[in-house]
């Protein structure tokens, strides 16, 4: 039977080292603070930024929230960035992505101090990751290729040597992973596939683990995984049933794919929650090293 890796428990582990790490940075007069600048009340984004301030109270993390109405131009939200880049309570922060039509998210991105990127995804930070591929690094890691790492680790599984089959060429997780599992401490061979890939289903059978990040709703079928493979689940879909007429999100890997795997991330519950794990972990570890 296949293992399955638990977002939820690990997370829940994570936080419970993360709140015993602010109680030392309390003792010596540092409190740790997350930041967020949420635009607009598209419910996905209030409901996400919410989850993350109930998960600071939950480890002793200060909150800061700036809020800004739907059509909110570029200047406020420059505005709003500069205030959390001068704010001595914020330690980290995070701009709560999609930002309005009208405005370019990457210089929105470009505004934030590399020093206080809670979600590792700023152009300084990405590119000291290419920069050392080997060694210490001391600039905060983009959230959710850190949070598969750290799932996969705290069950057992080892990526040293490991051809990984990565579906999907988005920022969050597609393009920035290989960089991550690529280092010479995890040692992984990694293999980026996307639309222009022709032999997608021949690499997928080839792969120890699947990172599968499409927005492919089960994309990846019981024929395309090597038995006894990892299969990690990153994919969002949203689809409708066409008989209650209600939504539901899907995950890139067929459940099917379950009886062939020798272990697999649920979706939900598997990197979700490893990804705002590591979000909080970010901002500890920039308070960290403030000392």
């Amino acid at each position: 039977m296949a293992q399955r890796l638990d977002g939820r428990q690990a997370a829940a582990a994570i936080k419970d080292d993360l709140a015993r790490r602010v109680e030392r940075l309390r003792e010596r007069g540092v409190t740790p603070g997350l930041g967020t600048l949420l635009v607009g009340d598209d419910a996905g984004s209030v409901k996400y930024v919410a989850g993350k301030h109930r998960d600071c109270s939950e480890v002793g993390i200060a909150s800061i929230a700036e809020k800004l109405p739907a059509n909110a131009g570029y200047e406020a939200i420059a505005d709003a960035v500069r205030r959390l880049n001068d704010n001595p309570a914020c330690t980290g922060f995070i701009v709560q992505l999609p930002l309005p039509d009208d405005v370019d998210e990457n210089k929105v991105i470009d505004l934030i101090d590399p020093a206080k990127d809670a979600d590792g995804m700023h152009p300084y930070n990405l590119g000291e990751l290419v920069l050392h591929p080997r060694g210490e690094l001391t600039t905060p890691l983009p959230c959710t290729p850190r949070g598969v790492v750290e799932l996969l680790a705290m069950n057992g599984i080892e990526l040293d040597g490991k051809h990984v089959v990565v579906l999907g060429r988005g920022i969050t997780i597609g393009r920035t992973i290989g960089l991550l599992i690529g280092r010479r401490e995890i040692n992984a061979t990694v293999t980026l596939c996307h639309t222009g890939t022709r032999n997608v289903h021949e690499l997928m059978r080839q792969a120890d683990v699947i990172v599968a990040a499409m927005g492919s709703a089960h994309f990846v079928k019981p024929d395309d995984v090597k038995p006894g493979a990892v299969l990690v689940d990153v994919g969002v879909s949203r689809v409708v049933d066409p008989v209650t007429g209600r939504s539901r999100i899907l995950g890139d890997i067929d459940p099917a794919a379950h009886e062939v795997c020798g272990a697999y991330t649920p979706n939900p519950g598997g990197v979700g929650p490893m990804t705002r794990a590591m979000l909080l972990r970010n901002v500890v570890e920039i308070a960290e090293r403030s000392l």
